[in-house]
């Protein structure tokens, strides 16, 4: 392979990266050194399951996309064996089954993050794997404002029915 077929891969890699990059709502850096075959196996079929893509890239093809985004910050934490968590449908998802995973897995950890145009540690981003999802909390949210309404429907009704009658 020439030097000009190699720097093509490797801005094909680059693009690649910063593709998924621009399309997820959260990135997760991950070290899984020290996970074994069964345990990524699951972890990634966990992932794939929820709309999360967990990849293993070179830490300086992540960095040069990072760069061309504008993203300044992730490099600290893209040292060593790191795997990204691309989460696409939301911003705590990825993070929050990592974290899960990490629980039984000890020697998975969380590096740092990056979420909403912010670069965030490792405390930050298992933080926010604490969050609950948005649809659990929109839900909460709907059944602390349902009793009063229909408390409120409820007595109107009581008025209209005695004026009635």
């Amino acid at each position: 392979m020439s030097n000009s077929n190699i720097l093509e891969v490797k801005a094909q890699k680059v693009q690649e990266i910063r593709e998924k990059m621009e399309k997820a709502k959260s990135l997760v850096l991950v070290n899984y050194q020290g996970i074994n075959v069964e345990q990524d196996t699951e972890l990634r079929s966990t992932l794939r399951k929820n709309n999360v893509e967990y990849k293993v890239y070179k830490n300086t093809m992540v960095t040069r996309a990072a760069q061309e985004l504008g993203i300044e910050g992730l490099e600290q934490y893209l040292e060593g064996p790191v795997s990204i968590a691309f989460g696409y449908d939301d911003e705590t998802t990825a993070a929050k089954l990592i974290a899960d995973f990490a629980k039984a897995a000890k020697k998975l950890e969380i590096k740092g993050g990056y979420v909403d145009g912010k670069v965030y540690d490792a405390e930050l981003m298992n933080q926010l794997a604490k969050i609950p999802a948005k649809e659990v909390l929109i839900g909460k949210f709907l059944g602390s404002i349902k009793s009063p309404l229909s408390n409120l429907v409820y007595m109107l009704n009581a008025v209209a029915e005695s004026k009635e009658a």
